[in-house]
């Protein structure tokens, strides 16, 4: 379970990095505001990146995700019960698997039509959540179990 649990934690604290990144006013993917927002927004009518408050709490809510796996596994000790990791780490799950599975909808291919975007959305953004979701499923079945 560490060893998934450290994988999942890796991924987790990239995408962490780069929301930090994109909040401090980086601009890749893109070459400037505008084609990053085309590459990792992507919708209609958002021609810039998103403030740097919100690439901030986007970077919270993920650095917190990144520390769940490893408390699930119990690389440290924290004051929640095994079993309240496990329900934590199984809604972590189903928010990804919700945004894994969205990206392939037809509203969403609507509402997010912006090349690349939609392209990488579906080659890798919603791949790679419905894989983290299968990681944190994994691991709250084995947080329960233990």
């Amino acid at each position: 379970m560490i060893v998934l649990a450290s994988l999942l934690s890796i991924v987790l604290l990239l995408m962490t990095a780069l929301h930090v990144y994109w909040g401090l006013g980086g601009v890749w993917p893109g070459r400037d505001s505008a084609s990053c927002a085309d590459t990792v927004v992507g919708f209609e009518g958002v021609d810039e990146m998103p403030s740097p408050l919100a690439c901030f709490a986007v970077a919270a809510c993920l650095l917190l995700a990144t520390l769940w796996p490893m408390a699930v596994a119990s690389a440290f000790a924290t004051p929640f019960p095994p079993a309240g990791l496990a329900v934590v780490a199984l809604c972590i799950a189903l928010f990804f698997f919700g945004r894994g599975v969205v990206g392939f909808t037809p509203r969403w291919r609507r509402l997010t039509p912006k090349k690349p975007f939609a392209e990488l959305d579906v080659k890798i953004y919603s791949p790679l959540c419905l894989l983290l979701g299968c990681g944190f499923l994994l691991l709250a079945i084995g947080g329960f179990s233990a």
